[in-house]
């Protein structure tokens, strides 16, 4: 390869959309994408979900087909992992010892789960899920189990919770805070998701640490939680939480904080280097500070923002961050950053199970949480972004036309 490449470090969906929109925007140098995982790129999120069920394939969640690289000239290089980078020469060395020089590169690395703070968490039958082996392997062991306890209420721990509990299998969560999901979510919408789960038959343990994991025998696991609770089960897992893939940026001498430190056009503190999605900590505007998002939506945008960067058009990133999640039933959906907001109003009924939760703060609207309501979850989206004037009398009034606001009419 005389041409010196654009490398992507990481194949999921920032990583596949980087290289995707590098050709869109017209960029016709070589590419490398690199991925540690032996799978072709895939989508994660259905993972805890729709892949655990049975209702979707390895097949059926990949990203592009074989034929998209092919095509658009992408080496797509699997089961191949980064071992360091040497910004001076700027060269990228491979776990297999395979050096690579680039022209740019992109860091796409994601994040990992974050470390259990207590004994047994590496035992037989005690699972992380980060990616499809994961899946397959908890897969198989839902089908196996009678029990399960799952550690960390936040997004995935409830989507497999509700998938396990509406199985018929014994749903253990335990969450050392008070609330469910509640780094992402307003105290009414929790409120709310902890007694759906309940009535799903998942057995609530909140405000409970975890002491350790032990081996019960039988192929079971012993859960001892903070306040003495045992829970023995045949199948747990850690969800507490996901921490940057930042180790090899960090070894470079690349600026670290929660993340890859990035600028509004994704840019590290080596020009020559970006990070996108889940490993960068950005300057976000809506949350008026730097954050780290994890989120599809987050990668995707960020990774057509360097490409525009790097075929010299205007590249910032300023697209409003929105999430969701699916737990049995209901469909969660948010627009916004909660931030702060101090002011709560519900718009439709949740004993219908379809509301939303706008979040006011100094009279502002900051986010909206929808459940089974898609329509406001859109209106929001347009809402947020154009700063319109909203107040929470109006967003509480059933009558009012939200999608008149919306259009600015």
């Amino acid at each position: 390869m005389s041409e010196r490449p654009i490398i992507i470090i990481g194949a999921g969906h920032g990583g596949v959309q980087a290289a995707a929109s590098l050709r869109e925007e017209g960029y016709e140098g070589p590419l490398v994408l690199l991925s540690a995982d032996r799978h072709a790129p895939y989508q994660r999120p259905p993972l805890s979900k729709a892949y655990i069920k049975g209702e979707a394939s390895a097949d059926s969640l990949i990203l592009r087909g074989p034929a998209f690289y092919t095509e658009n000239r992408i080496a797509l290089r699997l089961g191949e992992a980064a071992a360091s980078i040497d910004r001076a020469a700027q060269r990228v060395t491979l776990t297999s010892g395979e050096q690579i020089d680039y022209a740019h590169l992109i860091l796409a690395t994601g994040a990992d789960p974050r470390p259990a703070p207590f004994a047994g968490a590496q035992l037989p039958g005690v699972h992380v899920l980060r990616d499809m082996d994961d899946a397959e392997r908890l897969k198989q062991g839902l089908g196996a189990a009678r029990s399960v306890v799952i550690i960390g209420a936040g997004f995935i721990g409830l989507e497999f919770a509700a998938t396990a509990a509406l199985k018929g299998v014994e749903t253990h969560v335990v969450e050392v805070a008070p609330r469910v999901m509640g780094r992402a979510i307003s105290q009414p919408m929790s409120a709310f998701f902890a007694g759906e789960h309940r009535k799903f038959g998942v057995r609530l343990h909140l405000g409970a640490g975890v002491a350790a994991i032990e081996d019960a025998g039988a192929g079971a696991r012993r859960v001892t939680l903070s306040d003495g609770t045992q829970i023995t089960a045949g199948l747990a897992l850690v969800g507490i939480g996901i921490v940057a893939s930042e180790g090899l940026a960090k070894a470079a001498g690349l600026a670290v904080d929660n993340g890859v430190v990035v600028d509004s056009a994704m840019t590290t503190s080596d020009p020559h280097i970006s990070a996108i999605g889940d490993c960068a900590s950005h300057p976000n505007l809506f949350a008026g500070r730097r954050i780290r998002l994890e989120s599809v939506q987050n990668a995707v945008d960020q990774a057509r923002v360097v490409a525009r960067k790097l075929t010299a058009k205007p590249a910032q990133y300023d697209a409003l961050p929105w999430f969701w999640s699916d737990q049995g039933d209901l469909k969660l959906q948010i627009a916004g950053i909660l931030g702060e907001a101090d002011v709560f109003v519900t718009r439709g009924d949740p004993e219908q199970r379809a509301f939303s939760v706008f979040a006011f703060k100094d009279g502002r609207l900051k986010a909206v949480e929808s459940v089974n309501r898609g329509a406001d979850h859109m209106m929001a989206r347009r809402l947020i972004a154009a700063n319109a004037a909203l107040t929470p009398q109006e967003a509480g009034d059933p009558a009012f036309d939200l999608k008149a606001r919306a259009m600015g009419r």
